[in-house]
């Protein structure tokens, strides 16, 4: 008799449990520089990539590496172990080839060099409420160091930028300017969330915040898209400073940074920045108010405690419910890319 399709399963709770097992074989593959290899050679065999990137294993535990990475889409595969040929799908071959400027891989170097052995603390981080990063071994906090070393933090704001550019071009087309000229992007960075309302909205004017390290960099992007005449920067620290007026200010990956009590600061800090009828824009991934149609939300507000102790991730209720608090009159909510929102407070 067949099982119904109501029948207990075990193969989800095993897929979610071995998870870690399907990640440490993109993260390495990643680390290897495998996918610009092959967008280098185009095709190659596993002894060929065996050769290339130094491995010592078995040429069967070549095989099943390669074999996985194809079983979840990561390469294509012609033919099978010594006759195998092996090649980027058109996903990896875009994405996560190191010379396109549509790589995204840096947040998955960042997720296997630093964050992959700190999730393996979560359990402490949950009974203990504390951070479980570099401090954790009374190291200073890599965010302090990582502004110190200037080829370090060009690498991780790049990575930052890249993989939130789906969302700022998302933002600049679908949020409704028309009743807007300047913008002040609060922990702006490289300054491509600026540079893409520019781009997109020809009557703004834009002002990219952030601390003084990340300057040069805002500006390189600034003047790489022709868009000085309507694209600036400052220079500050949003917490000691007023951030610069605006009719829309904008935190992208911010808020989350912080606890309830510096949430709220912040927003009461963007409201003194904009006039009667302007906006104030998180740019975050937004949990759904029921909590369970968002789960990567919910495991980057789990990041959160791993990196941050306080920081969380939230719902639309919880930014209406600060909202209220601050101030602010109506809000609203524009899905953009992947599991990100956009959540607006109206002044």
């Amino acid at each position: 008799m067949e099982k119904g399709n109501n029948q207990p399963s075990a193969a989800n709770i095993m897929q979610i449990g071995t998870g870690f097992w399907a990640s440490k074989i993109l993260l390495a593959a990643v680390n290897f520089q495998l996918f610009s290899l092959l967008a280098e050679k185009k095709t190659m065999s596993a002894q060929q990539i065996k050769t290339a990137l130094q491995l010592k294993c078995t040429d069967r535990s070549v095989y099943d590496f390669l074999d996985a990475l194809a079983a979840f889409k990561f390469l294509d595969r012609e033919g099978l172990l010594e006759t195998a040929r092996y090649s980027n799908s058109k996903d990896s071959e875009l994405f996560l080839d190191k010379n396109k400027p549509s790589y995204i891989g840096g947040i998955l170097e960042m997720l296997n060099n630093r964050l992959y052995r700190f999730w393996g603390n979560l359990e402490e981080g949950l009974l203990t409420g504390l951070p479980q990063n570099e401090v954790k071994d009374g190291l200073e906090n890599p965010f302090v160091a990582l502004y110190r070393d200037p080829v370090k933090l060009t690498e991780f704001i790049n990575a930052m930028g890249g993989i939130q550019m789906g969302n700022f071009m998302a933002f600049a087309r679908q949020f409704d300017f028309s009743k807007y000229k300047t913008l002040t992007d609060a922990g702006g960075a490289s300054g491509l969330l600026s540079v893409m309302v520019a781009k997109y909205q020809d009557h703004m004017t834009c002002t990219s915040f952030d601390l003084p390290a990340v300057e040069s960099m805002a500006n390189d992007n600034i003047q790489r898209f022709q868009l000085a005449d309507r694209v600036k920067t400052k220079s500050g620290d949003f917490f000691s400073e007023p951030i610069p007026k605006g009719d829309v200010v904008v935190m992208g990956n911010i808020l989350h940074d912080w606890n309830e009590e510096k949430k709220l600061i912040l927003m009461k800090k963007a409201y003194d920045a904009i006039p009667v009828g302007g906006a104030f824009v998180a740019i975050e991934n937004v949990i759904d108010d029921e909590r369970t149609q968002n789960p990567f939300g919910l495991m980057m507000s789990l990041n959160m405690l791993i990196e941050t102790g306080e920081g969380f991730d939230y719902t639309f209720a919880d930014f209406n419910r600060w909202a209220k608090v601050v101030g602010f009159g109506s809000t609203s909510v524009v899905p953009l890319a992947g599991s990100s929102s956009a959540v607006i407070a109206y002044k």
